[in-house]
């Protein structure tokens, strides 16, 4: 039994971890989807995590804390869409600015509005998403596996996790579908076609950039106002960049996409249980080393397991109308 609650709690700390790298990987799947690289979800997960830790802490409210982290992500998103729709300009360069503004500003705002060192106020109870308890868990928790699966594995998360996995089949419902994901999917393969339909390239660029801002805020305040009760320095950690990973890995699919961020969760949410703990012939292993593993092992997975990942054929080039 203990190897069993082991597992449960392992496989609990799994969903925990991957929900930020699903929630980024969906948004990067949109705008991937309709043509635009997007190296800045790391940057907009950042923004929006300060920005809803920062108003939920101001207005003790978790909505507006919410709601300001995806107001924030989208002008972000807006700014991408600006240098490399508008202006044509590259996109790998401007997401990585994006990233950088995203490192700097947060560090800054929060030291000038907190004085706390770049930190936010810890969050209250009604400043957070509190777990939610789900019908039912209270009663059957005692009863052996089915009970513990429910009540300690499915139950007891907070509002954006459950939202976070329902994202995956509306996602899905979204892009194959729909008149607007046909369009959307068309236009990171053949814009000129699209053009030609009468269909604006860039408006729907843009919409797809809208959708990767909601979605990174919701992953930022879930990081600022659910996993954690505020805002520290550099709070993502990676997790846009290995979203990326996840989305490659996934082959630009969104159930794909859900288990390939569920087996980057489970590495992270295995390398946290066994730190410190001895291993079988190798003994214990060091500390860094353990932190190191998600990253190596999605290396890994990258180099050797993925086969050929063919990404949408207009994808990271600015469209160009035809006279």
């Amino acid at each position: 039994m203990d190897i069993f609650n082991a597992i449960i709690q392992t496989l609990d700390s799994t969903i925990r971890l991957s929900v930020p790298l699903l929630l980024a990987c969906l948004a990067g799947l949109y705008s991937e989807r309709a043509g635009i690289f997007d190296i800045g979800l790391e940057g907009k997960m950042l923004v929006g995590a300060f920005a809803g830790a920062a108003a939920a802490a101001v207005f003790h409210s978790a909505f507006i804390g919410l709601g300001m982290a995806i107001l924030i992500s989208v002008a972000f998103a807006m700014v991408h869409g600006f240098a490399s729709i508008t202006h044509r300009g590259n996109q790998i360069v401007s997401g990585v600015a994006i990233n950088f503004i995203a490192a700097g500003s947060t560090i800054i705002l929060g030291q000038a509005w907190f004085q706390q060192g770049g930190r936010t106020p810890a969050l209250g109870a009604g400043e957070r998403f509190s777990p939610i308890t789900l019908p039912g868990a209270e009663a059957v928790k005692d009863v052996p596996i089915l009970g513990q699966i429910y009540s300690e594995l499915l139950s007891g998360h907070s509002a954006l996790v459950y939202l976070a996995f329902l994202m995956v089949p509306f996602t899905w419902w979204v892009l194959f579908r729909t008149r607007f994901g046909l369009r959307l999917r068309a236009v990171g393969e053949n814009p000129a076609a699209v053009d030609t339909a009468g269909i604006s390239v860039a408006w729907l660029r843009y919409r797809a950039l809208i959708c990767t801002g909601i979605l990174t805020g919701v992953a930022g305040a879930y990081l600022s106002m659910a996993q954690n009760g505020g805002f520290v320095k550099d709070m993502t950690a990676g997790k846009g960049y290995i979203a990326l990973a996840a989305l490659i890995f996934a082959k630009w699919k969104p159930v794909n996409a859900m288990f390939a961020c569920l087996l980057f969760g489970f590495l992270d949410a295995l390398s946290i249980r066994l730190q410190g703990t001895p291993l079988p012939i190798i003994g214990k292993v060091p500390v860094q080393f353990m932190q190191a593993l998600p990253y190596i092992l999605t290396v890994i997975l990258l180099a050797g397991f993925i086969g050929k990942a063919i990404p949408p054929r207009a994808g990271g080039v600015p469209y160009v109308k035809e006279r």
